[in-house]
């Protein structure tokens, strides 16, 4: 298992879910957590519950998508942390609806918060792993971003958006010893996909090939290993997390 002491990873959108899982994993691993997100009452949860690991945990609200926030975000780590190694950009929402019936409003939140966020906060932390000639980037994408999906028009381009972003940020930061890859999960079981109707969830499984739903654990050790020494030279790739469902 690659160890991470010393490291301290920003992780976006971890109050819970993945993105809480994310955390917890690398901190079960050594590496000491900026808590991220919109959810003031979560984001203290999930510190509390890393500093019982015995790691080091900063719980900072911030909108992504507001480049002040992102900005005080970076200030707040660099007071708490002498460097930012690890980046996990996984906040992200749904505004779920057919093209025909979408709102403008729906397109520009969606589009804001899950492909401006990334840029903003990106663009913050590389001015400092520049600085410190290493760091690592992932992006958490989906598989909605590669193979599309009816009723989520504005979340598959955001997606699609975020694969592409990823590409060029590892073409733009290789030469610095960063390296940016995204992970696009599938059917991750959740909360809220929990309290899907029976019958779409049966729909779900027939296209997985693996026959199961993917857990956050999935996705959280797929994005250890790429944040870890071992994934040096991996960089620009997108790790599909979704027991097959879609190949390429």
């Amino acid at each position: 298992m690659a160890t991470f002491n010393g490291k301290v990873a920003i992780v976006t959108g971890s109050a819970r879910g993945i993105g809480k899982s994310i955390a917890m994993k690398l901190a079960q691993a050594g590496a000491d957590i900026v808590v991220t997100d919109t959810d003031s009452d979560g984001i203290r949860q999930t510190a509390q519950e890393i500093e019982t690991l015995g790691r080091k945990a900063l719980a900072v609200q911030c909108n992504v998508a507001v480049g002040t926030e992102v900005a005080e975000l970076v200030k707040k780590t660099l007071d708490a942390f002498p460097a930012i190694d690890i980046l996990v950009n996984n906040a992200g929402i749904t505004r779920d609806n057919l093209l025909v019936r979408m709102d403008e409003k729906d397109w520009d939140l969606v589009l804001s918060v899950n492909l401006k966020g990334p840029f903003l906060v990106t663009k913050a932390v590389c001015q400092i792993m520049m600085k410190q000639r290493r760091g690592r980037i992932i992006n958490v994408a989906s598989v909605v971003g590669l193979m599309g999906n009816a009723g989520q028009v504005n979340y598959a381009a955001s997606k699609g958006g975020l694969v592409a972003f990823t590409k060029s940020v590892a073409k733009e930061f290789a030469s610095r010893n960063i390296t940016c890859n995204a992970v696009a999960p599938g059917f991750i079981s959740t909360p809220m996909t929990d309290k899907l109707d029976e019958k779409v969830r049966e729909n779900y499984l027939k296209v997985i090939p693996l026959n199961r739903f993917g857990s956050a654990d999935d996705v959280a050790n797929t994005i250890l290993f790429l944040a870890s020494d071992e994934a040096g030279y991996i960089t620009g790739q997108v790790i599909g997390i979704d027991g097959g469902m879609f190949m390429r």
